[in-house]
């Protein structure tokens, strides 16, 4: 979808001011929004293509005055509502109130704990050939999706160069609706910097994204 949260090529937002030594959490809520976002997650109640939707879907005056952890609550306690597992009253009173609507796969337990915090496995056995290869000329389609994509803004309609082909995985677009795993071709697409910019940029500046197969189209 279209939001402030697709900030890439975008000014106006300031100076990037890393923080030297950045602790992992700044607050101890903070942790606990990371351990509760995995595991709901784990537990069956969403995908993370749609853990990322919510949060790209909040206001943009939310967005943009909320920390990085803020964002996850936010974004949970969103989704958490829209599949029923939470309710309006639960959040107010800051404790369950209404009975939990079950989860499929059953609670979390210690001994899951490990096998959740390793990153999950995407890849899937490729439904046709794929369309392009290392050296092809693509251009990024000019889309404008309403729910979650991972191809951004700022290279829409723009030529690029195939540089790698990482096989075939789960289609984010299709997998944040609940729509299915539609697994598609995923490919490092390098776009120079001057063809994003304009003649103005770097001409050493060169951009690299991984886009789907269906964000693409021949050049």
């Amino acid at each position: 979808m279209n939001g402030v949260h697709d900030m890439g090529g975008m000014d106006g937002f300031g100076k990037v001011e890393p923080e030297a030594n950045e602790p992992m959490f700044h607050e101890l809520w903070e942790s606990r929004v990371l351990a509760m976002v995995r595991a709901m997650g784990a537990a069956g109640a969403f995908n993370i293509d749609a853990s990322r939707f919510y949060r790209e879907a909040l206001p943009p005056h939310v967005y943009l005055s909320s920390s990085y952890y803020k964002k996850w609550l936010l974004g949970l306690e969103d989704l958490l509502l829209d599949k029923g597992y939470l309710a309006r009253e639960d959040i107010a009173a800051g404790h369950a109130v209404k009975p939990a609507k079950p989860l499929a796969p059953g609670k979390l337990s210690v001994s899951d704990v490990e096998r959740t915090m390793v990153r999950g496995k995407f890849g899937r056995p490729a439904p046709a050939p794929a369309k392009f290869k290392a050296g092809d000329r693509v251009r990024a389609r000019n889309i404008h999706p309403t729910t979650h994509t991972r191809l951004p803004r700022y290279v829409r309609g723009h030529l690029g160069v195939v540089e790698r082909d990482h096989g075939c995985h789960v289609f984010p677009d299709t997998a944040a609706n609940d729509a299915g795993e539609n697994p598609q071709w995923l490919y490092t697409v390098v776009f120079d910097g001057r063809e994003l910019w304009g003649p103005g940029s770097d001409p050493t500046i060169k951009v690299s994204i991984d886009a789907f197969e269906p964000y693409l189209e021949p050049a």
